[in-house]
């Protein structure tokens, strides 16, 4: 049985991760930002805590009582997180900054705050949900796409701090799933673009706005997945979840190696010659 902190469980994919963990007979302890989440605890134990993730001083409190109510913990899961659509040129400062506050600082400061219990166990594995958003990024929600990409590198770097320890780190990129993410009381729209941006920005939020109910990526296949890579001996660094992900990533990969063959002999132009 594992012990785990899961951030954002009213909902979602934290919420349906959260039931796939108590149904097995782990233990969760699961934050939302208000309100009491309606979760079936299976076998498991359940403790509810609430949390703003742009509130330091609570994400320390947080996690010092998730350790005193667990005893240990195995795993911890950076899932709270919200959308942004619109072009990257209307968008407020207010709105990035919150943005930027919930989606990257404060995951970064769960796990600092985790980190040196962590340590002390040299054990435990850290899982942030992150998005194709952030190795694939589209146009219509760039700044989204922005705090999702930092969090890729930042787990990246953090696998290398940490593998030596005995800490594993994944990052789970989803594509779409049929959750309330799209729906207007989670996802944040920008004031509407200049025309100029009606086939870029425009068209993909459009297309976004009438997928909403109809996502392909079904959130309870999607925490099976997490539990296994969680339980497998040799977890992966990136996890994709549904197929959408996975033909955005490989498209975007083919883009990105047949642009630097095109660009190599420029790139390799740039160092000193040989012996000097």
């Amino acid at each position: 049985m594992k012990n785990w902190l899961i951030t954002g469980v009213s909902r979602g994919i934290g919420k349906a991760l959260a039931e796939a963990a108590l149904e097995r007979g782990d233990t969760v302890v699961g934050t939302v930002r208000e309100g009491t989440p309606e979760i079936a605890t299976g076998k498991g134990t359940f403790h509810c805590l609430p949390l703003e993730v742009r509130d330091p001083a609570a994400i320390q409190a947080t996690v010092a009582r998730a350790f005193r109510l667990a005893g240990r913990l195995d795993v911890i899961v950076n899932n709270a997180g919200y959308g942004l659509l619109g072009a990257i040129e209307t968008a407020s400062d207010t709105e990035m900054m919150r943005l930027f506050e919930v989606n990257i600082f404060g995951p970064v400061r769960m796990i600092r705050a985790a980190l040196p219990q962590l340590r002390a166990q040299r054990s435990g594995h850290i899982i942030n949900i992150t998005s194709i958003a952030g190795r694939a990024a589209n146009a219509g929600s760039g700044l989204y796409a922005a705090t999702k990409s930092a969090l890729e590198g930042l787990s990246q770097s953090l696998s290398r701090e940490l593998g030596p320890l005995g800490i594993r780190v994944t990052a789970v990129a989803p594509g779409a799933f049929r959750t309330d993410f799209l729906a207007d009381r989670s996802i944040r729209r920008s004031v509407a673009a200049p025309e100029d941006y009606s086939a870029s920005a425009g068209q993909v939020v459009e297309n976004l706005n009438r997928m909403a109910g109809k996502q392909i990526g079904d959130p309870v296949r999607g925490a099976q997945a997490i539990l296994a890579a969680v339980d497998s001996s040799n977890p992966p660094l990136h996890l994709l979840l549904g197929t959408d992900a996975l033909r955005r990533a490989r498209e975007n990969l083919d883009e990105v190696i047949e642009e630097i063959d095109r660009w190599e002999e420029t790139t390799r132009s740039t160092d000193f010659p040989t012996g000097t």
